[in-house]
């Protein structure tokens, strides 16, 4: 390869093509949402066969930085930053980032809190609370899986409103109730497959799972939720404090 990038030269060509493309995207020279070269073009640049080049692009598809579409190209893929330390939804997570967002609704309904959940939220075993299982999309790209448990006493009647619509912090707002703190974990987990594939990933394939427990002025649980997402998807940042 007639580029210098730095790659390790005793490594298979194809491999030292799959970095110069992975520093390419992450310097920001071929964008998100942009196609890159085409097979031909790279096989030309580098001095290589088009089939080296295909594993190369394949390789970086399969880790899901790259995209391709029928008949236009291969496209570079956006990856979709959250503030841990940021309390705020998915929906406004997105529009913070000029990302356009929507929702699907798998499941929703009510049923007892069971022993974990009346932990989880501070509430009795046989008390209700209300389930929403759906599946969050940015740019038509689903990249996550939500499972949300709220107390149903804490706003009855949420069935009638269009949870594909609003946002549960909209929702929240409808009842007067004001969001104010969170704890939040993160861990690693595997869907089964059926969930994994209405992500667009393998059952093998890893996702980030944060747990999620918030609390309100009140200092009430108000819900507790599990967001199943694709690692190829979503950076995450901490800010630390002297």
């Amino acid at each position: 390869m007639a580029e210098s990038t730095g790659v390790d030269y005793l490594a298979p060509v194809y491999i030292q093509l799959r970095e110069v493309v992975r520093s390419k995207i992450e310097d920001g020279e071929y964008a998100p949402g942009t196609a890159i070269p085409s097979e031909n073009a790279l096989a030309e640049t580098y001095g290589i066969n088009r089939l080296t080049v295909r594993s190369a692009i394949d390789a970086l598809v399969n880790e899901g930085l790259l995209k391709r579409v029928k008949g236009k190209g291969v496209y570079v893929m956006a990856k979709y930053e959250r503030d841990l330390e940021v309390l705020g939804g998915f929906s406004q997570t997105m529009k913070d980032r000029h990302v356009r967002s929507c929702k699907k609704i798998l499941l929703r309904g009510q049923r007892k809190a069971g022993e974990k959940y009346a932990s989880i939220l501070k509430i009795h075993e046989e008390d209700l609370i209300y389930y929403i299982k759906r599946l969050d999309y940015a740019d038509d790209e689903p990249i996550a899986i939500q499972e949300i448990f709220i107390p149903y006493n804490l706003v009855p009647n949420v069935e009638n409103i269009d949870i594909s619509v609003f946002s549960m912090f909209e929702i929240y707002k409808f009842y007067g109730i004001n969001p104010a703190r969170a704890w939040q974990v993160l861990d690693l987990a595997q869907l089964t497959q059926s969930d994994a594939r209405m992500i667009n990933i393998n059952k093998e394939q890893t996702v980030f799972l944060f747990s999620c427990t918030t609390y309100d002025d009140k200092d009430r649980v108000i819900e507790y939720s599990r967001s199943y997402t694709r690692g190829d998807k979503c950076n995450f940042t901490v800010h630390f404090h002297k």
